[in-house]
């Protein structure tokens, strides 16, 4: 059983909704944008929760920092341009968030903005307390996001815990001193996850209500 936290901080992508196809698809898009085929879907779903850097620079080795940007911005613009049309919420997610305590963030690789518009439209928006987005900050692994989310709620490491799907958040979720809950249903593969020895392991975001 999952014992209650005062504070909960969730990935977006993989942990709250199925997203793999609209980001992907902007990716793919971005790629050919700049004259190149597209990668298979597959692949680039296992870059899903890093920088866009990290993929972009998996495809194209030798991308100038000129190229990358451009890479960058084409999928910036891609993006919210499908709409969020292929992307929907997880199985249980609609009925857990409004029924669990405590003081909930966010804790992702998307843009503050970003994330915001997104929990809105699939009508959580309204559980959160905060948002909070990689705005000019690393990354996870590093711990940063995760960090600047307890600041914006006034939290301290032991009374968190990071929900999430991707070995990127274990990861910084350990080093942000946070209890750590992987999904089994996201994006990430279970072996890589257990290496950070979660806390806990669940199959539906209702069991945290248990």
């Amino acid at each position: 059983m999952i014992p209650r936290f005062p504070v909960y901080l969730f990935d977006i992508d993989g942990t709250l909704l199925d997203s793999a196809v609209d980001i992907c698809g902007a990716v793919q898009q971005a790629v050919v944008e700049a004259g190149h085929n597209a990668p298979p879907f597959d692949y680039l779903k296992g870059f899903i929760g890093h920088h866009l850097r990290v993929v972009f620079a998996d495809i194209f080795p030798a991308c100038s920092p000129e190229q990358m940007e451009t890479l960058i911005q084409s999928y910036r613009a891609a993006y919210p341009a499908r709409g969020h049309r292929e992307t929907r919420l997880y199985p249980g997610v609609a009925e857990a968030l409004p029924k669990l305590g405590g003081r909930k963030s966010t804790a992702t690789t998307k843009g503050t903005a970003t994330a915001r518009v997104v929990l809105e439209k699939f009508g959580l928006l309204p559980y959160f307390d905060d948002v909070m987005g990689t705005d000019g900050i690393p990354c996870k692994p590093e711990p940063d996001v995760i960090l600047a989310a307890m600041r914006g709620l006034g939290a301290t490491p032991s009374e968190c815990l990071m929900v999430g799907d991707a070995p990127t958040d274990m990861e910084a979720g350990r080093k942000a001193g946070v209890k750590l809950c992987a999904v089994r249903y996201g994006y990430g593969k279970p072996e890589d996850l257990a290496r950070f020895e979660p806390d806990y392991w669940i199959s539906d975001l209702r069991e945290l209500l248990n």
